[in-house]
C-alpha cells in the first residue's frame, strides 16, 4: 500500500498542494476571506447574480413552499413543478425542444457521454476540455482521442476514416482556464459531414456571450441542428447551482432512461430551481450586465498589456496571466493578497505543466474602483518582475 502522507508531502514540496480559503458571507465583488477583506477576482459569478436580492428572495420563498430538499431521485418522487418550469424556460432560452436538469455540470457530462457512447464507438475531445468531459469518455469505454487545442484540422484527419460504431466530437464552448473559444463552426461542419454527434459544454459562455446571453453558440450563430447536444451549468453566470442538457425530444427522453447520473441521484432542491428561474430572467432582461462586463474586459486588457505581464488572448471574463511555474503563480497570488486582491493560483494538473497562472475573472458587479485596485496590484507585480 502506497504512502498517502509521502504523496501529500511531495505535492507540498512542488507547491501543488491545494488548501481551502474560507469565505464569510455571500459571493460578491468584495468578500471576507480567511477573516480578511478582499476584492474578489476569481469567482465564476460572471453576472453578479449569486447574491442578487431577487434571487435570494425567490430561494427563501420557495423553501417555504417546497421545503429544503427534494427528497428523492427525479424519477421516483423528487421531480417538482419548479423543476418542470425551469426545464421549459431553459429549453426556450436555448432554442431547443426540451431540457433536462442535472445536479451538477460534472454529472451532466458524465451522464450524457456514458449514455450515448459505448465500447467500439469513437470520441474526439479537445486536449484542454474540462476534466468531467474527459472522465466521461473514459467511463463510456469508447475510444478516446484528444486532439491539440482548438485544432479542427486534426479532428478532420481523425474522424474521416470510415469505422464502425458511433462517433462524437466534444468541446468546451469557452475554455475554463484559457478563456478562449472553440472553433465551433468548423467542428459543426465536420460533425455534419461525418454524421457524428457534436456536444458542447458551454458552462462559461451561457449568460455571458451573445446579445441575449445565448453563449458561444449565439456568438457564432449556430443552432440546434448544428450543435445537437448542449450542456450548460447554473452555478456560474446564473449564480445558483446545478446543470442542464438541452436538445431534441428523443435525446432528452433517452437520457432520462439511460443517464445513470440522472437516474441514480437525488434531484436538485426545488427551491434552487425557483431561484434559477429568477436569475435566468434577470440575465436575459438586464443587458447592461453583459455590456458593462465587456467594457471592463476591454479596459483590463488595454491596461495590462502595458505592464509586461504575459496575458493570454481572451475576450471573455476569464483573463489568464501566465506565470509558468507553480511557485511563481503562488508568489504572485500572495503578492496580490497583500494588496487585498483575491486571485487563486491555478497549478498543474488543472493546467498543463509549465503553464501555472493567475486566472483572473471579471464580473458585471465589479466597479471602476474595483478594477482600478486590481490594475494597481498588477502594475506593482509587473514592476517587481522587471526588477
Amino acid at each position: 500500500m502506497r504512502s498517502l502522507r509521502a504523496e501529500l508531502n511531495d505535492l507540498q514540496r512542488r507547491q501543488l498542494r491545494r488548501e481551502h480559503r474560507v469565505l464569510s458571507g455571500p459571493q460578491g465583488p468584495e468578500v471576507l476571506v480567511d477573516g480578511k477583506p478582499a476584492v474578489n477576482f476569481c469567482s465564476n459569478d460572471y453576472l453578479g447574480l449569486a447574491a442578487h436580492p431577487q434571487v435570494v428572495g425567490a430561494l427563501q420563498k420557495a423553501a417555504g413552499v417546497f421545503g429544503v430538499g427534494s427528497g428523492s431521485a427525479h424519477l421516483v418522487s423528487g421531480y417538482s413543478d419548479a423543476h418542470r418550469a425551469l426545464e421549459g424556460e431553459l429549453a426556450e432560452f436555448t432554442g431547443r425542444p426540451r431540457a433536462l436538469l442535472f445536479s451538477s455540470g460534472y454529472m451532466a457530462n458524465l451522464g450524457v457521454i456514458s449514455a450515448l457512447l459505448r465500447h467500439g464507438d469513437r470520441v474526439f475531445q479537445d486536449r484542454l476540455n474540462h476534466a468531467s468531459l474527459l472522465d466521461a469518455a473514459v467511463l463510456s469505454r469508447a475510444r478516446l482521442r484528444r486532439y491539440p487545442h482548438a485544432d479542427s484540422d486534426a479532428v478532420s484527419r481523425w474522424v474521416a476514416p470510415a469505422q464502425g460504431g458511433d462517433c462524437m466530437i466534444v468541446s468546451d464552448g469557452v475554455f475554463s482556464m484559457d478563456g478562449d473559444l472553440a472553433p465551433l463552426p468548423k467542428l459543426a461542419a465536420l460533425a455534419r459531414a461525418h454524421r457524428a454527434w457534436l456536444m458542447v459544454d458551454d458552462a462559461h459562455g451561457l449568460g455571458v456571450l451573445g446579445a441575449t446571453g445565448g453563449g458561444s453558440l449565439e456568438h457564432y450563430g449556430l443552432d440546434s441542428r448544428e450543435v445537437p447536444i448542449l450542456v450548460g451549468t447554473l452555478g456560474k453566470a446564473f449564480g445558483t447551482f446545478g446543470a442542464f442538457v438541452a436538445g431534441d425530444t428523443d435525446l432528452i427522453e433517452y437520457l432520462m432512461q439511460k443517464a445513470r447520473t440522472y437516474i441514480y441521484t437525488t434531484a436538485p432542491p426545488p427551491a434552487v430551481a425557483e431561484a434559477t428561474r429568477v436569475s435566468l430572467a434577470i440575465a436575459r432582461r438586464e443587458v447592461w450586465r453583459r455590456t458593462h462586463l465587456g467594457e471592463l474586459i476591454a479596459r483590463f486588457r488595454d491596461a495590462v498589456k502595458g505592464f509586461g505581464l504575459p496575458l493570454q488572448e481572451s475576450f471573455t471574463p476569464i483573463q489568464p496571466v501566465i506565470a509558468g511555474s507553480a511557485e511563481r503563480a503562488l508568489a504572485w497570488s500572495r503578492r496580490l493578497a497583500r494588496e487585498g486582491i483575491l486571485v487563486t493560483p491555478i497549478r498543474p494538473p488543472t493546467v498543463p505543466e509549465g503553464s501555472a497562472r493567475l486566472r483572473i475573472t471579471l464580473s458585471a458587479v465589479h466597479t471602476d474602483q474595483h478594477l482600478a485596485r486590481l490594475l494597481d496590484g498588477l502594475r506593482l507585480l509587473g514592476e517587481e518582475e522587471r526588477g
